[in-house]
C-alpha cells in the first residue's frame, strides 16, 4: 500500500475507532477483549484496504469486520457474569465473601473515556452511555452470540436490515426474526432504566464516597435506596437490602481515613476508583466501584477489583501518598 493510500485509510476509518471499542465491548463485556478486537479488525482492514471498492460505506465495512470478529472470538468462551447471575444472594454478611474457580468469566467495566467523545453531541452522549450501562450489557450476555450482533446493530447503531443481512451473510427475513426474538428476550431480563440528572447522580456519587473516607456508615445508609444491593466481582457473593448492604459495609469501612476514593465514569454510570490505605499511610488502588444511581437513591454497587492496573484505564495513579478529601 502506498503513503499515499495509507493516509486515507487513517483518515478514513479512524473516525470510527471509539464506536467499534463500544461495539465489541458490548458483544464481548470485556474492554481488554473489546481492545484486542478492535486491533484485529484495523489490521484486517488495512490488508484488504486495496480491494476496498466503496460499496458500502468505511462505517458499514469495519463494522461488519469488527462484528465477523467478535462472533468468532464468542464460540471459543462462555459469557460473562456478574455474582447476581451465578445464584441467589448472600443471607448472611458477616461470611467471607464465596471465592469463584477460573471457569467463571467475569464482566469488566469500561472507562467513559474510552467510548464517549467530549465533542460529541448531547443526545449522542447520553445514547452511548445508555447503550453501555451494566444492566444492558449484562442482560446482553444471556442472548445467543448472533442475535446479540443484530440486536446492537440494528438498534443500537442503527443499520437497516438488510444491511445487516449482508454484514453477517444471511437473509433480511433471518435478520428481523432474530432481532424479534431478541428484543423480546432482552424484554425479560434487562431491567428499566430509570432516568436520573447529572447533578443527582454526582451527589449520590459524593454521598458514597464521603460514607468511606469518612468512615461514615450514617451518611452511606442515607445514599443506598431501600432494594440496594452489592455485587463483589471476583466472587459468588453479592447482597440484596439496605439492612444486608449496610451490615456487610460496616465490616469494611474502616476508620476515618482508611479509604480515599476518586470520582470517576464506567458504563456510563458513576463511579469511583478505590484505594485503601496500608501500615506506611499509602493508599493503594484496589478496584473501581460502579454505581447504579436512580432518583430515590442508589439502587446498586457493583464492586470490580483489578488494582493498579484497572485503576490506570481510568487515567489514574496506582497510589496515593497523601489525604485529601472528596471535592463536588
Amino acid at each position: 500500500m502506498t503513503t499515499e493510500r495509507s493516509e486515507e485509510f487513517v483518515e478514513r476509518t479512524e473516525p470510527f475507532r471509539r464506536e467499534l471499542l463500544a461495539h465489541c465491548y458490548r458483544m464481548l463485556g470485556s474492554v481488554d477483549e473489546a481492545e484486542d478486537l478492535v486491533q484485529e479488525t484495523y489490521l484486517r482492514a488495512w490488508r484488504s484496504y486495496d480491494t476496498f471498492e466503496g460499496r458500502s460505506s468505511p462505517r458499514t465495512w469495519l463494522h461488519r469486520i469488527a462484528t465477523n470478529a467478535c462472533l468468532s472470538a464468542l464460540e471459543q468462551r462462555t459469557r460473562r457474569a456478574l455474582p447476581s447471575g451465578l445464584g441467589g444472594p448472600a443471607e448472611d454478611p458477616d461470611d467471607m465473601p464465596a471465592p469463584a474457580g477460573p471457569e467463571v468469566a467475569w464482566l469488566g467495566p469500561v472507562p467513559d473515556t474510552l467510548v464517549t467523545f467530549g465533542t460529541q453531541d448531547p443526545a449522542t452522549i447520553l445514547t452511548t452511555r445508555d447503550s453501555v450501562r451494566l444492566a444492558l450489557v449484562t442482560a446482553l450476555q444471556y442472548l445467543p452470540a448472533r442475535q446479540r450482533a443484530i440486536l446492537l446493530l440494528r438498534e443500537v447503531l442503527g443499520f437497516s436490515a438488510p444491511e445487516v443481512a449482508t454484514m453477517l451473510g444471511t437473509s433480511t427475513a433471518a435478520v428481523k426474526s432474530a432481532l424479534q426474538r431478541a428484543r423480546a428476550r432482552l424484554d425479560e431480563g434487562a431491567p428499566a432504566t430509570e432516568i436520573i440528572t447529572e447533578p443527582h447522580a454526582r451527589d449520590l456519587l459524593g454521598q458514597y464516597i464521603a460514607g468511606f473516607e469518612n468512615a461514615d456508615i450514617a451518611a452511606l445508609e442515607k445514599a443506598l435506596r431501600t432494594d440496594a444491593a452489592i455485587e463483589l466481582v471476583g466472587t459468588r457473593t453479592w447482597f440484596s437490602g439496605k439492612v444486608t448492604c449496610l451490615r456487610y459495609l460496616a465490616h469494611v469501612i474502616g476508620s476515618p481515613g482508611d479509604w480515599l476514593m476518586t470520582p470517576t465514569g464506567a458504563n456510563g454510570q458513576p463511579a469511583a476508583a478505590t484505594y485503601h490505605r496500608t501500615d506506611d499511610g499509602t493508599h493503594h488502588a484496589l478496584g473501581v466501584a460502579v454505581l447504579t444511581a436512580t432518583p430515590a437513591g442508589i439502587s446498586r454497587i457493583t464492586v470490580f477489583p483489578g488494582g493498579p492496573g484497572l485503576v490506570a484505564r481510568f487515567g489514574l495513579p496506582p497510589s496515593h501518598h497523601s489525604r485529601r478529601s472528596y471535592r463536588d
